[in-house]
């Protein structure tokens, strides 16, 4: 029992031998002070690009304002659309055709379709980086 205990007590001893020399091999080849700057100057860039991402953020204009501009376009086309209908009464007599309209449960099916279709296609880029 005491022999196998030896015997144990020995492959430890090399295991730990051997990860002494590894660590020596590492310590001498990282350089701390070097690290160090090396860090802070990463840490500046790091810094510098978080700024210029909130810069670039404020400056670009967000998806609220689009929603408003399409309504503001909205309204500037009934606005336009009442203004005109005068004249266009006056020239053409004949009534405006009706555009056909699709019914609301086609248009959902349609955007989920679209979508299922989009999940597809990423998937498939996810498993072609993955390979």
């Amino acid at each position: 029992m005491q022999v196998n205990e030896a015997f144990a007590v020995r492959k430890i001893e090399g295991s730990i031998k051997a990860s002494v020399g590894v660590m020596k091999d590492l310590n001498s080849l990282i350089r701390l002070p070097e690290l160090m700057v090396t860090m802070r100057e990463l840490s500046t860039e790091l810094m510098k690009a978080g700024i210029i991402e909130e810069m670039v953020e404020d400056t670009l204009p967000e998806d609220g304002d689009m929603e408003l501009e399409e309504e503001a376009e909205g309204e500037v086309d009934k606005v336009l659309g009442e203004i005109l209908k005068d004249k266009k009464e006056t020239k053409l007599p004949a009534a405006p055709i009706p555009e056909p309209q699709k019914p609301v449960a086609a248009q959902e099916e349609e955007e989920e379709e679209d979508a299922d279709v989009l999940m597809d296609q990423m998937r498939d880029r996810l498993e072609a980086l993955r390979s």
